[in-house]
């Protein structure tokens, strides 16, 4: 396998937690998000991806973005350990905490989000910062009362076993750390972070472990 990466994508960061989940080799191919004016427009990178996004998964003739498409097809082709849970209802809330992650919250602070802010509409950089705590601050705090509700949480997000919803958690917690976000009051999403980075699978997926690492 192939996995198009950067060293600070969270949604990269997500795939190369369950690429080493399931003990998956692959090969990395670091894709500068701010190189070049964004190594992710090129032509060569467009052939794999037209989102101009990150990550791609290559496997074989398939090719695969988007982090949570690409995490469920190496749960469905590669199936132990398991990613998401055995029955419906957990799967779905498994799903549910992750997509708060992945579709409610990380969009609004991506990369490209915030350059928009700052280039095209004027944003001055503690505007821009503000914009990024309020929207962690509204998505983490919903993940948390998730969690502190629900019998369902145990060592991790959902039970005694890493899965999907923590794949999405702690890249985001990571980078509410890189802008200063107040997650004092989120103790569940604090203390699963910290079962998991302990984990060699979060530990090795980490950004500063990454061979494009600055």
């Amino acid at each position: 396998m192939q996995l198009y990466s950067y060293f600070r994508s969270s949604a990269a960061y997500r795939v190369r937690i369950a690429l080493n989940l399931k003990g998956l080799p692959y090969e990395y191919l670091g894709v500068h998000l701010l190189k070049s004016g964004g190594e992710q427009f090129s032509e060569a990178y467009r052939s794999v991806n037209p989102t101009a996004l990150v990550p791609t998964l290559v496997d074989g003739d398939v090719s695969i973005g988007q982090s949570l498409a690409i995490v469920e097809y190496l749960d469905e082709t590669h199936p132990d350990p398991a990613l998401l849970p055995a029955d419906a209802a957990g799967r779905a809330r498994v799903r549910a905490i992750a997509q708060t992650i992945a579709c409610d919250t990380h969009p609004l602070n991506n990369l490209r989000v915030l350059k928009y802010l700052k280039r095209e509409l004027n944003i001055d950089d503690e505007s821009r910062d503000a914009w990024y705590r309020h929207w962690v601050a509204l998505g983490l705090g919903a993940v948390e009362t998730m969690l502190a509700n629900s019998a369902a949480t145990g060592e991790f997000c959902h039970g005694d076993a890493p899965g999907l919803a923590d794949i999405c958690l702690v890249p985001q917690v990571f980078n509410a750390r890189r802008l200063n976000c107040d997650l004092s009051a989120m103790p569940n999403v604090l203390r699963i972070d910290a079962v998991c980075r302990a984990l060699p699978a979060f530990d090795l997926a980490a950004p500063e472990k990454q061979p494009d690492a600055e």
